[in-house]
């Protein structure tokens, strides 16, 4: 298939225990095929937020390499997960009075608000990261969701408003850019709402249903009714907190916490047997190996994990919605994987509640990534694909996205060189028009060399 014609997205989250890379095509069908996805430990980032870009520009730039020599493909351009607790919600309303009553809303009087609220005054150091309508008002008909086509004199419209620290999103454009491969930012999106775009039904969003994605740094929340997004929030521990309890009540390091976490813990200390118990062999010359009870280990993270659910329903109960929340709760992200997780939120919030995977919404070979840790990554390429049907016209001219060997292909001077003398023509002057259109080295050839330095060999031109 033609690449040109092809939709192809590529979307990094960048995590406080990960960094998943992945580019994904839409079919036909909607849905969305992974091409190829990489996974790598974070460095420089803590809680969600990129602290050190130095540190994490290396990961970043291992995994987008890592991800080209995969796919065959290269891109110059990435859609970005941003979260942190330094994320904020402003709300305010716009409106203006239209020429004409007689005279429809159009698309473009609702573009018009957008712009409106795109120019509403920030505490310094602060960025809109997103506007999202929430209602609107024609006259004075109230509670509208879609008023285009209506008539009247009056729009108005209420927002969110999602703003962030500039200083964050400086460090998040710095470690993406100091990668020396000419990867540019198309869109920061907020991290919980991509987990929503890939594993909440419409269903849930129109009903009432709250987001719980349990990230390794932060919790995020976000809270959906009548299809809008109505209250978020983060909290400031997630998966890794559960991690260093483990590390500080059974004396072990962080890696064999993490380890024992994964294969050994559970939400429930009820559900664990009595007399199980673990032994982690000794790495020190004349230190014993240790005995780990499963129950008490299942007590360690039942006791965190009540803590962070206490906390959720508290955001909750404060948001006015606790009781419009028809599909009760779901929750996704690395965290959900805990066994029993989803019976203790059942249990600690009576609400309903279950586990989110993005699946539903992907396409081809599903098995490894339909998991709840790739939740963000995935929703970050739906995100992708919503961008680009929204600027369409923007894009017919914009191709972020080619294979590796049709680049270099087309900036090939030596074959369009030779081409021209084959057709008799005037070699010199089509050697000029060349140059003027394509000038420098081939563009495989420079993506070889930007890559000399941490791979011996290169992408074949034929791909993976």
């Amino acid at each position: 298939m033609d690449t040109k014609k092809r939709e192809i997205v590529a979307a990094i989250d960048v995590g406080t225990t990960k960094i998943v890379a992945l580019l994904g095509e839409r079919k036909e069908n909607g849905k969305v095929e992974i091409i190829g996805f990489t996974r790598y430990d974070s460095k420089g980032i803590r809680r969600g937020e990129v602290l050190n870009p130095e540190e994490a520009s290396t990961v970043v730039r291992d995994s987008i390499v890592d991800l080209q020599q995969r796919t065959g493909f290269l891109f110059s351009e990435i859609f970005v997960g941003i979260a942190g607790q330094h994320i904020r919600f402003l709300k305010t309303r716009k409106g203006f009075n239209r020429p004409s009553y007689e005279d429809s809303i159009t698309a473009n009087d609702v573009e018009q608000l957008m712009l409106d609220a795109n120019n509403i005054a920030l505490e310094e150091g602060k960025e809109i990261l997103h506007i999202l309508p929430q209602s609107y008002i024609v006259d004075n008909e109230t509670d509208i969701f879609n008023p285009i086509g209506m008539m009247g004199r009056r729009l108005e419209a209420n927002f969110n408003i999602v703003i962030g620290n500039t200083d964050s999103m400086k460090r998040i454009r710095k470690a993406i850019g100091q990668t020396d491969m000419d990867i540019k930012i198309k869109q920061m999106v907020l991290e919980p709402l991509a987990s929503a775009e890939a594993v909440l039904y419409d269903e849930e969003r129109e009903a009432g249903v709250a987001l719980i994605d349990i990230g390794g740094g932060t919790t995020d929340l976000v809270v959906f009714h009548n299809n809008i997004l109505r209250h978020t929030a983060v909290f400031p521990f997630g998966g890794f907190a559960v991690t260093k309890d483990i590390k500080t009540a059974c004396g072990l390091n962080e890696q064999v916490a993490e380890e024992v976490k994964l294969q050994f813990g559970m939400a429930i200390a009820d559900k664990a047997e009595d007399n199980l118990v673990i032994v982690i062999p000794a790495k020190i010359r004349d230190r014993e190996s240790k005995e780990i009870s499963i129950k008490n280990l299942a007590l360690i993270i039942q006791s965190r994990m009540n803590e962070i659910i206490d906390g959720i329903m508290f955001e909750i109960e404060n948001s006015g919605y606790a009781d419009k929340l028809g599909y009760g709760i779901v929750i996704t992200g690395g965290g959900a994987m805990l066994k029993h997780l989803k019976e203790l939120f059942k249990f600690r919030t009576g609400m309903d509640v279950r586990v989110g995977y993005p699946g539903e919404h992907l396409t081809g070979n599903v098995d490894t990534i339909n998991e709840t840790c790739y939740a963000t990554g995935v929703g970050l390429l739906m995100k992708g694909f919503d961008y680009m049907d929204n600027h369409r016209n923007e894009m017919a001219e914009v191709r972020f996205v080619q294979n590796i060997a049709d680049a270099d292909k087309e900036t090939s001077t030596e074959t369009k060189v030779e081409e021209a003398e084959a057709a008799d023509v005037d070699v010199e002057k089509k050697k000029k028009k060349i140059k003027e259109k394509k000038s420098g080295t081939p563009l495989l050839e420079r993506f070889k060399d930007s890559l000399s330095k941490y791979f011996s060999d290169v992408v074949p031109e034929s791909g993976m």
